[in-house]
């Protein structure tokens, strides 16, 4: 029975997938439990629409990412904390601080998508990259300043 995948399946394939499997996987385990459907005419249409549709949301989101990548590229974060002996600080500069402060410059990310490489934990300009999409990443720059 040929069947699509409406979600991915680890060992079958991924979603929108047509695929060929025995009537008894289809009709006691897939279907039941909302896995694929199967695989006429008119099902395989709307899975086409729902392809199209997805493909344009992809394009207007990989659209957003670059234009944000570039947004990225121009801004440049100054950060005031305490400082120590030797312009160490009391802390360190975390992915929260970087996304109040783009926050604050109007730009919108999860600190979760924010990559430090190493904990800023003294004093200078250190670039910060931001996972934007897959295969995107913006790059800012942070620096960070003592506090008098």
């Amino acid at each position: 029975m040929k069947v699509i995948l409406k979600e991915d399946v680890e060992s079958l394939g991924k979603a929108g997938a047509i695929i060929k499997v025995s009537n008894g996987y289809a009709r006691n385990f897939l279907i039941p439990k909302d896995l694929a459907v199967e695989a006429n005419t008119r099902n395989i249409k709307a899975i086409d629409h729902d392809k199209r549709i997805i493909a344009g949301k992809i394009e207007k989101a990989k659209g957003t990412a670059q234009a944000t990548a570039e947004r990225l590229s121009e801004v440049s974060l100054v950060i005031m904390r305490k400082v120590g002996e030797q312009d160490k600080l009391f802390g360190s500069v975390t992915t929260r601080d970087v996304e109040e402060g783009l926050r604050a410059q109007g730009i919108e990310v999860d600190r979760k998508h924010i990559t430090i490489e190493e904990p800023i934990k003294h004093v200078g300009e250190f670039k910060v990259k931001v996972k934007l999409y897959s295969g995107i990443v913006g790059e800012c720059k942070v620096q960070v300043v003592g506090e008098e």
